[in-house]
């Protein structure tokens, strides 16, 4: 099943189930998406078994699907990124033993068309396509095995980042917090048997389509992750519980043949341009732009929808 939050004026807006066209949709037995993932098990069977939509979807009302979370994990899980963005920050990181993640801002995510507002263009404003997954309670120290079976839903991410910041903030050994304003999530989130033979070893197996002002940027598939999602999730949760409604992300979808098929963010782009070239050539975003995301099925459907975004000055 798909689901959608529409905005009514609440923070958290109402949970709908979405048609299988993505054209209408139908009222869920409970209000919110938090309110369904912390019963997960005595609502899935009603919401699964939803089948006529009788009310027109409005792509005006759609809010993310969770427009805000208790918990936001972003992962760094593709080697491909991870790799070149070090280069280009000139950092040497020491051989991993575990996934890379980092606890981001989940007091708000931006829905699949907001305008979303900078300070200034000068921030190097820049995209991330990402994939995640949101998940009912998990137990501190469960197994990946575990962690595959409290994964409810899937969904597709613009993790949105300032990279004049990133790179200063990231040398203090401290982490992220000016560099990473709210993510944006596509409008609908979905069971992974959506996704059917895509949904593999904890990994959203589909091209991003990413268009920036309207131009192919980018078609890196989401397989070739390091780390599953559950495996993810079981690095979370090893020293603590994961509240229901935590939302843990994929890191920017990246393969080993980006100069063929592109990239997920800009930064990857100029670090190719660094490595082939010696220098950067390729410019940030600026106000007026516009980013399109948008996974694909081999029939050419979006199971999650389309982010479709353009960068505004605050």
């Amino acid at each position: 099943m798909r689901l959608a939050t529409l905005r009514d004026g609440t923070k958290d807006g109402r949970l709908v189930v979405v048609s299988p066209d993505g054209t209408a949709c139908a009222a869920a037995p409970c209000g919110t998406l938090q309110e369904a993932l912390e019963n997960w098990d005595a609502v899935c069977a009603d919401l699964a078994a939803i089948a006529t939509f009788p009310d027109a979807l409005d792509p005006a009302l759609l809010a993310a699907p969770l427009p805000r979370a208790w918990q936001w994990l972003d992962g760094s899980a593709f080697p491909s990124h991870g790799d070149l963005m070090d280069k280009m920050l000139g950092m040497t990181k020491p051989p991993l033993t575990a996934p890379l993640m980092y606890q981001g801002t989940s007091d708000k995510f931006y829905g699949p068309n907001d305008d979303v507002k900078f300070p200034s263009a000068d921030l190097s404003i820049d995209f991330e396509g990402e994939f995640g997954v949101i998940v009912d309670f998990v137990p501190m120290g469960s197994t990946p095995a575990q962690c595959l079976e409290h994964i409810r839903l899937v969904v597709q991410i613009n993790d949105w980042s300032l990279r004049a910041l990133a790179g200063p903030e990231m040398k203090t050994g401290f982490g992220w917090v000016q560099a990473k304003p709210p993510c944006a999530m596509a409008p609908f989130a979905v069971t992974p048997d959506e996704l059917g033979a895509h949904w593999r070893n904890g990994r959203v197996c589909l091209d991003l389509l990413v268009d920036w002002n309207g131009a192919r940027f980018g078609a890196a598939n989401g397989e070739p992750m390091d780390y599953g999602f559950h495996e993810l999730v079981a690095h979370a949760a090893r020293t603590r519980d994961l509240v229901a409604g935590t939302v843990i992300g994929s890191g920017t979808v990246s393969n080993e043949n980006f100069r063929e098929i592109g990239s997920s963010c800009i930064a990857e782009r100029r670090g190719i341009e660094i490595v082939d070239e010696g220098a950067a050539r390729t410019e940030f975003m600026q106000f007026g732009d516009t980013v399109r995301m948008e996974a694909v099925l081999p029939d050419g459907r979006a199971p999650f929808g389309a982010i479709d975004q353009r960068v505004v000055q605050a």
